[in-house]
Formats: C-alpha cells, sequence, structure tokens
C-alpha cells in the first residue's frame, strides 16, 4: 500500500476552490479586487452609525449567527452557549469544539475564510487553540481598524443595504448620509401584510402611527401612510423593497373586501386564514405599484417555514435558527401577481429569492415570461440564499440562470447576514463563479476567450448589480 506523503499548507490559500488555470486566471486578474455591493443584509444601522466597537470576538461573531447555534446544538452544545447568557469565552470554546465537525459544512469554509481575512489567522479552529484565538482576536478587536465601518472598508464594501420596516424612524440612516458613508435602507413592510396574529398587527400599527404621526382609520389611509414612508425611504437613499414571504400572496380581492378586512383587523377582530391571504394580496398589489411609480426594485424571499420550534420562539422571539425550507407551490401564484401589475404597466425591476433547490427552475422560467424587451435583466433570479449559500446551492443556482436566462445579466452575491464578518461570502462566491466558468472554459463548453468571459465576471461581481439599483 503506498504511503501519502503529508504536506501542510494553508487552508484558505490563493486559489483556494479554483481547480482550473483558466478559473484562476478569472478570479486573480477579473474578480478578486473588485468592490463589494452588497444589496441585501440585516446589518444593524445602529452599529454603523456609531461605528460600534467591538470588545470581544464573541459579541463579534457569534452573537447573531443562527448558522452557527443550529450547528452547535447538532454538536450536542447546550443551548446556554448560543442564546443564553453564558460567559462569552464560554461561548466562543464550543463554537470552536464544534468547527472540526463541521468538515464539508460551509461554516467550515466561511470560518476560516472570516479569520484569515479579518485577522490573518491562519490556524484551524478547535478546542486546543481556542482560548489562543480568542484572547488573540480580542486584542486586535481594541485597534480603530476593527470598528463597524472600517470593518465594511478592509473587506472593500463601497454600498450596503440595510433591512427596515416602515416603522423605523431611520434616525441612523439619517447619521450615516450625514456621514457620508453609503449604507441605505432598504423597505421590508411585511408586518403591514398583517400575516400573524392580530395583537402583533395592531401593536404595529400602533408603532407606525407614531412613526407616519397619521390616525390610520382605514385601508386607504394605511396605503397612503406606506406611501409616504416610501418617499421618506427614498430621501435617504433606499431604492429597494423586500419582502420575506413563506409563499406569494395573490388572491382576487376588492377594495370594499380591503377595507373590511382592515377594520376587523384595525378592532382587534379575528381574521380567518382566506381574508388574511385576501388582504395580504391587497397590500402587495397596491405596493407593487408604488414601488413601479418611484423607480424601486422589488425582492421577494420566497419559501422558508419560520420558527418551528414553538417553545423557543414563545421564550426569546424569531431569528434563533429554528427555520426551514418550505415546500409550497408558488408557481401560479407567481404567475397572478406578477400578471396583474404587467397587465397595468406597472410591474417594475423584480428579484425572486427562491429557498426550496426543486424550484429553481420553476422560478426562472417564470420570471423569464415577464422581462420586457426594455431593461436588461430586469426580471432576476435571487442569488442562492439562506441554506442554499454553498458551494453546490451556488452552483446550482449559477446553472439555473444560464439554463433558463442569461447569466452575463445576473446582478451578484449578497451576504443576507447581521454580521459585520460575513463580507468574505463574496470572495466565496467569486471563486465558485470562476471555477465553473474556468471548468467549461477547460472542457471546451466555453470559448478559450478570457478576456470576454473576464468582462462577463466583472459584470456578474460588480458592474451588473450597480447599473441595475443605480448606485
Amino acid at each position: 500500500m503506498r504511503k501519502s506523503k503529508t504536506v501542510y499548507k494553508e487552508f484558505i490559500h490563493e486559489d483556494f476552490l479554483l481547480s482550473s488555470e483558466a478559473a484562476r486566471i478569472l478570479y486573480h486578474e477579473y474578480a478578486r479586487q473588485l468592490p463589494v455591493i452588497d444589496y441585501h443584509s440585516h446589518i444593524s444601522a445602529k452599529d454603523l452609525a456609531e461605528d460600534r466597537q467591538f470588545t470581544n470576538i464573541t459579541e463579534l461573531w457569534l452573537e447573531h449567527d443562527h448558522y452557527k447555534w443550529r450547528a452547535m446544538r447538532a454538536n450536542g452544545v447546550d443551548e446556554k452557549y448560543c442564546t443564553g447568557d453564558t460567559p462569552p469565552k464560554e461561548k466562543f470554546i464550543q463554537w470552536a469544539s464544534t468547527v472540526p465537525y463541521a468538515l464539508k459544512n460551509p461554516l467550515y469554509h466561511w470560518t476560516h475564510l472570516e479569520l484569515k481575512r479579518y485577522f490573518g489567522i491562519d490556524d484551524l479552529l478547535n478546542k486546543n487553540n481556542a482560548e489562543y484565538i480568542y484572547d488573540k482576536c480580542n486584542e486586535m478587536l481594541k485597534g480603530k481598524e476593527f470598528s463597524a465601518r472600517n470593518l465594511l472598508a478592509k473587506m472593500n464594501v463601497e454600498i450596503l443595504c440595510t433591512t427596515d420596516d416602515p416603522a423605523d424612524s431611520l434616525q441612523y440612516h439619517k447619521v450615516l448620509q450625514d456621514a457620508g458613508v453609503r449604507a441605505y435602507p432598504t423597505f421590508r413592510p411585511d408586518k403591514a401584510l398583517a400575516l400573524g396574529n392580530v395583537k402583533e398587527f395592531q401593536q404595529w400599527l400602533y408603532e407606525f402611527e407614531k412613526t407616519s404621526q397619521v390616525n390610520i382609520t382605514s385601508f386607504k389611509s394605511l396605503l397612503q401612510s406606506l406611501k409616504n414612508r416610501i418617499e421618506y425611504f427614498a430621501s435617504l437613499g433606499c431604492r429597494i423593497s423586500d419582502h420575506g414571504l413563506s409563499e406569494m400572496y395573490a388572491e382576487d380581492f376588492t377594495e370594499a373586501e380591503a377595507e373590511k378586512i382592515f377594520l376587523k383587523l384595525r378592532s382587534g377582530d379575528e381574521v380567518n386564514e382566506e381574508d388574511k391571504k385576501k388582504y395580504a394580496s391587497a397590500v402587495l398589489f397596491h405596493l407593487g405599484q408604488y414601488y413601479h411609480e418611484i423607480g424601486w426594485v422589488q425582492q421577494f424571499h420566497l419559501g422558508a417555514i419560520r420558527n418551528n420550534r414553538t417553545k423557543y420562539f414563545e421564550k426569546k422571539g424569531p431569528d434563533l435558527g429554528f427555520d426551514s425550507i418550505g415546500d409550497r407551490n408558488n408557481a401560479q401564484s407567481l404567475s397572478r401577481f406578477l400578471d396583474k401589475l404587467d397587465s397595468k404597466d406597472k410591474l417594475g425591476k423584480t428579484i425572486l429569492y427562491n429557498l426550496n433547490p426543486s424550484d429553481n427552475e420553476v422560478f426562472a422560467t417564470m420570471l423569464a415570461n415577464f422581462n420586457d424587451g426594455k431593461i436588461k435583466g430586469k426580471m432576476q433570479l435571487g442569488p442562492a440564499w439562506w441554506f442554499l449559500d454553498q458551494k453546490e446551492g451556488i452552483t446550482n443556482h449559477l446553472n439555473a440562470v444560464s439554463n433558463f436566462g442569461l447569466l452575463a445579466h445576473f446582478v451578484g452575491m449578497v451576504t443576507d447576514s447581521r454580521s459585520l464578518l460575513s463580507f468574505p461570502r463574496h470572495e466565496y462566491f467569486r471563486r465558485i463563479l470562476c471555477d465553473v466558468l474556468g471548468n467549461d472554459i477547460e472542457n471546451g463548453e466555453l470559448p478559450e476567450d478570457i478576456p470576454m468571459i473576464g468582462k462577463m465576471v466583472q459584470n456578474i461581481c460588480y458592474h451588473n448589480s450597480k447599473n441595475y439599483f443605480n448606485f
């Protein structure tokens, strides 16, 4: 039996994920140095406005990371080390102890990319070096170059979009605008659709009335207040809306029905599921028209089943890592929703994010129905998202876009993250993109015209999004 020779080298080396010479040329000569435009994130505008300085690596890296929490739970780590109030160092050690078991999970790649790019650490994280790495990172975090804004600069982030409710005052975005920081709000009016319980909607409406300074007594006045907030968001640089939905809502409705349902919701009366769907459909349809009128891009994140563990949701709230892929049938409702807007000539630029891999082709072919021959890449299959944000998911997404549309017009990657250490995911995407195209060149499936394909890479990684969103 032949003995293998052990070769020790950096895990995240310069040709990481680049398996051909063509891929290496595309990445290093065309993609690597481009600035980052992250047009969908959940980064805190408050942290950026205050240029927050983090006191320890756990606070910065693990505080809101439900990806890591899921892995820790799977590794038998008690919940107190995830969402509990255990001391930061103990939480970090538990995460470090989990990392060696995350081989073949994208977290293994992301973890070591982030340690290397932000802290220059090449060590493979594990329980034996956890304290050393914890202390080393914490010492570095004392430097001003690790403040919130400087963390963006370190990763060459040129433009960032946050995610904001219409009831948000946007006070921190005003600070950012005055400081010349290119971090813009995104309009996320999910709570206006009243898909949760009636009390939640009433509480949101109360907050929205305070912010908008309007007594909202009718469906018509709700819509006018939302339109006013859209205009205010736009004054602070917003040019994108976003909706996170388990499914698309496109039921038939009349204005009288929407008014009646709104009044029931406002008064606290229970509303059946059929009426909830009608009401959500009415709000979405009107908002879609407003987005078109103001020239915004509308985004829809579809397919998640959220907050599956009731006892944790009731105790600690949403976004704790108890979500999964759903299997709703969205084809008919997507067709109805897009067609209704298109029939009124009110369908604006649209990005659909799909969470169920079996629906990539459904979404891609549906979107192609509504390109209008006027705007290049008007209808976009959004980048591989959430559970699909890994090598196979990204590759499958690129193939779906290629097979049913024009990859050359794709608007590139996002982090969809709350973490200021997540931006190497753009590098991860760029390496995978270049590897896919490079392998096609090597296999003779694409021409050996590196300048032509290199230009396409640059467009996908940067220029397309800049033009699409009018940044």
